[in-house]
């Protein structure tokens, strides 16, 4: 089975969504990357958005995202102030500067939205490029959730070859090589992964994730106003950071985060920060904000939460802890990636906000002191209590209900660690591997409205509830 490494569920990019947003933009790269390697001049392109891509990618930024992913820019370091005014003159100039060359491009007219037709992966795009209107190149990708594509015709990576010392595809193996050695599921995934590059290198990664993290949650948490997309949602986490604490300003992320740690906490104001930090990031994502994929931007606000809940709240002890977080929760994502999938387009929510609860749930576990059964026991408590979570967009947009279900993401990790640090997970009915299955299960028979779509759910009843009133 595919070798992972937590950086493959870890990825950073630019909101609202790593199916729809992130995966389409490297696509895009792609495909400019073939383009150049072919040393292929076309005098124009067009993108053809098929399945959830077409129904709703207007609001996951899908049409922004392949454009500025033909033009070269990293969805890792580009600006994202910059996006606004690089779309604009792309729609003005009507060109795309691919590999420097300048490309006929009227997005209206060259982004085909293929609402009617089914694709065999529900997230599908081709590219096509044409040179004196013949075409000279045309490649099909499918964006399969958290940032990853798939190319028609590719073969499979190197990385799918790498030997691991403790190869882990399912939660059994992790317990067999925990009972094996003695160690902890961190230490275990952290041999894993100086298989795919060095100790400095990992520790630079998660250095830079955690970082992304921090400043993704303090932007959030000091930014107010209206987030896009026309349904006139206002920002919460500001108004909510100033009534726990107050309106004083820091520095920097840790300055702030120094603060809020030594603030009186009671049960109340705990459960209000840790939702609060969780509305931030994915208020951020709403915005074409940086954010972390952990393992999608859909799910984004989870993992931070639960995280700054420890760092907050708990007994954090410094860098190791939040780099075993990492890897823990990081192996968890894998895990449901490879079994059963981390694509709302296709498992709904369950496969988003389920499995980001999941890991957030195993690895608060382990830095609490749980044992590596304990640590499967929470995941498995979290991820039971998701299932069957629907995807249903209002507008096809990440504003109604998914930032809401952020925070009840990251509140349920944290009962379910609860509950499993003082639980026999020998006497457990449910095993995380079972329900890493029924979770697969329910995927492929949910019907398809509840799978990004914006046909089912909340986003098919809002309109007739504002209707009525």
């Amino acid at each position: 089975m595919e070798r992972l490494s937590i950086f493959d569920i870890y990825k950073i990019g630019v909101g609202p969504s790593s199916s729809h947003t992130l995966g389409p933009w490297k696509a895009a790269l792609d495909f400019a990357a073939t383009l150049h390697a072919q040393a292929l001049a076309p005098d124009g392109v067009e993108v053809h958005l098929f399945g959830s891509l077409s129904k709703t990618g207007v609001g996951h930024a899908t049409d922004l995202a392949v454009q500025l992913g033909l033009e070269g820019y990293a969805p890792e370091t580009m600006p994202t102030m910059d996006i606004p005014v690089r779309i604009a003159r792309i729609r003005t100039e009507h060109q795309l500067r691919i590999n420097g060359r300048a490309v006929s491009f009227f997005p209206d007219k060259d982004i085909v939205f293929h609402r009617h037709e089914k694709p065999q992966h529900p997230n599908t795009l081709t590219f096509f490029a044409f040179a004196e209107g013949q075409v000279i190149l045309e490649t099909t990708y499918c964006s399969v959730g958290g940032g990853f594509i798939e190319r028609e015709g590719a073969s499979g990576s190197e990385q799918a070859q790498v030997v691991l010392p403790y190869p882990i595809d399912c939660g059994q193996d992790l317990l067999q090589h925990c009972a094996t050695t003695g160690l902890a599921i961190s230490d275990i995934v952290h041999q894993n992964e100086l298989c795919f590059r060095s100790e400095a290198d990992i520790n630079t990664r998660i250095a830079t994730i955690f970082d992304t993290m921090l400043e993704c949650v303090y932007l959030g948490c000091n930014t107010d106003g209206i987030l896009p997309g026309g349904l006139q949602v206002k920002r919460r986490a500001k108004a909510l950071k100033e009534r726990l604490s107050d309106t004083a300003q820091y520095p920097d992320p840790r300055a702030w985060l120094a603060h809020v740690r030594q603030l009186p906490h009671t049960f109340s104001t705990t459960n209000k920060w840790v939702s609060c930090f969780a509305l931030a990031v994915n208020e951020q994502n709403a915005s074409l904000g940086r954010v972390v994929t952990s393992p999608t931007n859909g799910a984004a606000g989870v993992i931070p939460a639960v995280l700054l809940y420890y760092y907050c709240f708990c007994d954090y002890n410094g860098m190791d802890d939040v780099r075993r977080f990492f890897y823990t929760s990081g192996e968890i994502g894998c895990i449901f990636k490879k079994q059963a999938t981390i694509s709302a387009a296709m498992g709904g929510c369950q496969a988003e906000i389920g499995v980001s609860s999941a890991m957030a749930a195993g690895a608060l576990t382990e830095r609490m002191g749980g044992s590596p059964k304990q640590v499967l026991m929470a995941a498995e408590i979290a991820m039971e209590h998701h299932l069957g979570l629907t995807c249903d967009p209002i507008g096809g947009l990440v504003q109604i209900p998914c930032i809401e279900r952020n925070a009840m993401g990251a509140i349920k990790a944290i009962t379910a660690s609860h509950l499993a640090l003082d639980g026999d997970p020998d006497s457990a009915i449910v095993n995380f591997d079972l329900v890493v299955k029924a979770m697969w299960d329910t995927a492929r028979d949910m019907n398809g409205k509840y799978k990004e779509t914006s046909e089912g759910g909340l986003a098919f009843h809002l309109p007739v509830v504002l209707a009525e009133c």
